[in-house]
């Protein structure tokens, strides 16, 4: 199959971009966030990147080295990356099962032993994975079956797989130049059965007029630090602004939440389809690089 590299760029900037512009809202004043996001004000740089960003570029590198996901070698490049950088505010239970992957445990046991043999079903599957969505556009059969394999490697839980699987669906599907309105209900359907589906199911029944906190008030938007929480949110809110970046961008941080999270992902997801060429200069400027290599 033809792999849609120019995309996977795209996304994986938009990634970055989204995930730089939701870390700085964080440990402000809500009434002083509320009203920079009124008047259209972006904080002072530099806007440094998260783990959101540092396993997208894994992830990434690894497609362009071997055109899939090869778990082995993606397990090392995580586990490199968080020991190269490990103040990335990678979550709590990323740091063991990073630090034991490097130390030489197969992911596969560190992973699946998590949570007391459940599997962590948190966010980090589905915040880097737009990129893959982008890369296998063509595909979506094959989005779904390596956005699983791809959060496997760290994230044993359906729940975990199953949000990796929407946003990388939803960011093939954005390449692809689907409608809006036709976004949800095209993810939804590809969505393993679970709570991120049932929430994605229910979003498809909310117009996308309606004001981004009351979407996070019904289905969350990522404070739980869980799959079923920001992915849903954040797929609606790309929905919303499928064709502008920066008001997708701005629309997603509103809400409050988990906004690294929720705005990577909406970065990679639009970004896929539309770049980075309109984003402002200032926020290009803002944004700390991306690694080299």
């Amino acid at each position: 199959m033809i792999a849609n590299v120019d995309a996977a760029t795209r996304s994986l900037h938009g990634t970055a971009l989204g995930d730089a512009f939701g870390e700085t809202w964080f440990f402000r004043p809500a009434e002083q966030m509320q009203w920079l996001i009124g008047e259209r004000l972006v904080p002072q740089g530099p806007w440094p990147w998260t783990d959101d960003t540092a396993m997208a570029v894994s992830l990434y590198r690894t497609l362009r080295e071997h055109g899939q996901v090869v778990q082995d070698e993606l397990a090392e490049r995580f586990a490199s990356a968080y020991a190269a950088d490990p103040y990335r505010n990678y979550g709590p239970s990323m740091h063991g099962v990073l630090q034991a992957i490097g130390d030489g445990e197969a992911w596969q046991s560190v992973t699946a032993a998590q949570f007391d043999g459940q599997g962590s079903w948190g966010n980090g599957a589905a915040m880097r994975v737009a990129p893959l969505g982008a890369w296998f556009a063509e595909d979506l059969d094959r989005v779904v079956e390596q956005a699983a394999l791809s959060a496997a490697v760290t994230h044993a839980h359906p729940e975990a797989a199953a949000g990796a699987v929407a946003v990388a669906v939803a960011a093939a599907l954005a390449v692809r130049q689907v409608a809006a309105e036709d976004l949800l209900p095209q993810v939804a359907a590809r969505t393993p059965d679970g709570e991120v589906a049932a929430r994605l199911r229910l979003l498809c029944h909310r117009p996308l007029s309606r004001q981004p906190q009351w979407i996070a008030d019904e289905v969350g938007c990522g404070s739980l630090i869980s799959a079923p929480d920001p992915v849903p949110y954040a797929i609606w809110c790309a929905a919303r602004h499928l064709d502008s970046l920066v008001e997708a961008l701005w629309a997603t941080v509103s809400a409050g939440g988990d906004m690294d999270t929720t705005c990577a992902i909406v970065g990679g997801i639009v970004a896929a389809r539309t770049g980075l060429d309109a984003v402002p200069a200032e926020w290009a400027d803002a944004r700390e690089p991306l690694p080299p290599g």
